[in-house]
Order: structure tokens, then C-alpha cells, then sequence
């Protein structure tokens, strides 16, 4: 298969590139714009593979973005370009209108013109996999409930807002116009390659620099972890085995407190990293203001995906986060020139009275 990956420099975009490439009956397209978040030191290991090839490129870019359809002949586009950091979407939720709606509309629009263009063997065969968020459903109680396929939508921030719409547009453009599409909505991921401004890295990185660990209110929030390496088997499967039309909920079935994750994260520390004088990590937990519009809980259940497509995780959230922070412990040749050089380790998303 010819796979279109965009985003594929960032955090899960990398690790499909990743995923994908490891069979050799694979060719991948990596097109990605290169901001803040896109790094191409996490494709190191592939970036001079036979079936790999990288093209600097904005979705928004209709003309460009249909020259590489063609050129390479592909088969599914897999759809990751996006502003993804909600804290990020509270202070400019600006680049989140452009990137995650218009980015998603052109993307569209060049993919609806290649697939009207092709054989009627290439257009059966043709894939639009929309990769979204969890988030784009709202919020849980935090003692109930759980998102299915068919959770109503009621997104909180301006960066679920945005995820929330190019989802419609992706269903839109196959009830209107008949593009094959897929769509995903994940729990939150984790593991290699995590952009250092979110919460697991975020808080490896601050203990290792003996700085302090924020969390936000209580630490009461309750997320669903999923492995990001079990999230691209996932999408695979999505992408090539998924129903046009259809949509699939992927989660790690790993509900945490954002508290007990950094306690553990804590923890795991201890044993690995020791701190000077016997101190514990945890000592530097601090809690900060939380963040407007903060979700109480999200839960996914990814009993279609299991039932349907045959996957399940591999790791469990402790497994998950010993292989990352052991990960991070060897590869500060990875995140140690982010760390320096962009982002300082204190928490974003602080804005109260919204934009500038």
C-alpha cells in the first residue's frame, strides 16, 4: 500500500511513519509542515529507508498536496497534521482554526479531486483516515459513563472545538460527495518521542532537573492512557480493514488520575534515577490553578475495535510507562535540544479572560 501520512513528525504521526515502514510492502509519504511540534529526529531510524520519503508541506496547500497524491500513487491518506496541546489552544486558539478545520477542509478538497480522478479499482480500494481526539465528546462524571461511537459531541476548549469540527467535514465530504473516508478518536497517547510540554515527559524531564512537578487543581482529572506504539497498530488496522463511513474509538482502557500519574511517574523514578539525600520525587509535586474549562474525566470504550478488527493493547499503562521513562532516560540526544532550546518546563494554558 501507498500511505499519505500528515504530521508525520509529530508524536503519533512519527511512530506510524515507524509502524508502517517496518513492512517492506509499505511505501510511505511523510508530508509535514514543521512547526513547533514536528521534529524529524523521531524518524532517524527510518529516514533512509527504501520505503520512506519525507516532504516538507502545509495541508492547507490544495495544489502541492494533490501533485504528491498523484506522484506517489497512494492508496490511504492518514490524516495527523493538527494543533493538538489544548493549554496551547487557550492561549492562540488562532493556529487551531487554521490547521485543524481550514488545514482539514483542503486536505479534503485535494482528496476528493484524486479519488474522482482514479480507476474505479484504485477508488475501491481508496482510504481517508481521519485521526481525532477523545476529546471532541466533552466531559464524563467522574464516577460514570463512558465514550462510545455514538456519544454526542460537546467539546470544552477551543482545541476540541476545532478537532470536533474537521470531524464533521470528514463526514460531510463521504455523505456529500462519496469520499471513502475512516475516522478514530483516541484516548490520550504517551510513550518515545512525546513533545516535552505534555504531561508524562513534562513531568520525567522537571524531576530529572530536580524542578517542580505542576499539577493542575487537584489532580483529580481522570484520563485514559493508550501507548502510542499500540495506537499505530490501531490506525493500521483502521486505515485498511475499517468500514467507509465508519468510525472507531481507540483507548488503553487505562483510567488514571492526572495525581496517581505523576506519582508513579514519581515512583518509577526512584528506583531508576534516585534523588541526592534519599528524597523522593514526589516532594516536588506542586499544584497550580487549573486551566479554564477543564474536562473532569474521559473514558473510552474500544470494544468495536477490538470486537471488529481483532486489536487489542499490548501494554498496560505500568508497562507503558516504565518502557517511556526508560526511554527517556537513554535519548536525551532526542528531547534534550527541544528542552533547551524551545520550551522551558512550566505548564501553558493560564489565559482566563481567552486570546490575546
Amino acid at each position: 500500500m501507498n500511505f499519505l501520512v500528515t504530521g508525520g513528525a509529530g508524536f503519533i504521526g512519527s511512530a506510524v511513519c515507524r509502524h508502517l515502514c517496518a513492512d517492506p510492502g509499505n511505501v510511505v509519504t511523510n508530508v509535514d509542515k514543521l512547526t513547533y511540534a514536528g521534529n524529524l529526529a523521531s524518524l532517524r531510524q527510518i529516514e533512509n529507508a527504501h520505503n520512506y520519503r519525507f516532504v516538507k508541506a502545509d495541508i492547507c496547500d490544495n495544489a502541492t498536496i494533490l501533485d504528491i497524491l498523484r506522484r506517489d500513487d497512494i492508496d490511504i491518506v492518514m490524516h495527523l497534521a493538527a494543533e493538538s496541546h489544548v493549554d496551547r489552544s487557550i492561549d492562540g486558539p488562532a493556529a487551531f482554526i487554521e490547521t485543524n478545520i481550514v488545514g482539514t477542509f483542503r486536505l479534503l478538497n485535494a482528496a476528493l479531486e484524486y479519488w474522482r480522478g482514479l480507476g474505479p479499482d484504485k477508488q475501491a480500494c481508496f482510504r481517508f483516515h481521519h485521526i481525532s481526539t477523545d476529546e471532541v465528546f466533552g466531559d464524563l462524571p467522574f464516577d460514570s459513563g463512558i465514550f462510545t461511537e455514538e456519544t454526542p459531541y460537546a467539546p470544552s476548549s477551543p482545541y476540541s472545538a476545532s478537532k470536533a469540527a474537521s470531524d464533521h467535514l470528514v463526514r460531510a465530504w463521504h455523505e456529500t460527495y462519496g469520499l471513502p473516508v475512516v475516522l478514530s478518536n483516541c484516548s490520550n497517547n504517551y510513550g518515545p518521542f512525546h513533545f516535552p510540554e505534555k504531561l508524562i515527559p513534562l513531568v520525567i524531564l522537571n524531576a530529572l532537573d530536580e524542578r517542580n512537578l505542576p499539577v493542575y487543581g487537584a489532580g483529580a482529572n481522570v484520563r485514559d492512557w493508550l501507548y502510542v506504539e499500540d495506537h499505530a497498530r490501531a490506525l493500521e488496522l483502521i486505515a485498511t480493514r475499517g468500514i467507509p463511513g465508519e468510525s472507531y474509538n481507540v483507548g488503553g482502557r487505562s483510567e488514571r488520575t492526572n495525581l496517581a500519574v505523576v506519582e508513579t511517574i514519581c515512583d518509577l523514578l526512584d528506583a531508576r534515577r534516585p534523588r541526592a539525600g534519599g528524597k523522593r520525587y514526589r516532594d516536588l509535586i506542586t499544584f497550580v490553578a487549573d486551566r479554564p474549562g477543564h474536562d473532569r474525566r474521559y473514558a473510552i470504550d474500544a470494544s468495536k475495535i477490538e470486537r471488529e478488527l481483532g486489536w487489542t493493547p499490548r501494554e498496560t499503562f505500568d508497562s507503558g510507562l516504565a518502557r517511556t521513562i526508560d526511554w527517556y532516560l537513554r535519548n536525551e540526544w532526542w528531547w534534550g535540544p527541544i528542552r533547551r532550546e524551545t520550551y522551558g518546563g512550566e505548564r501553558l494554558g493560564s489565559a482566563q479572560s481567552g486570546p490575546a
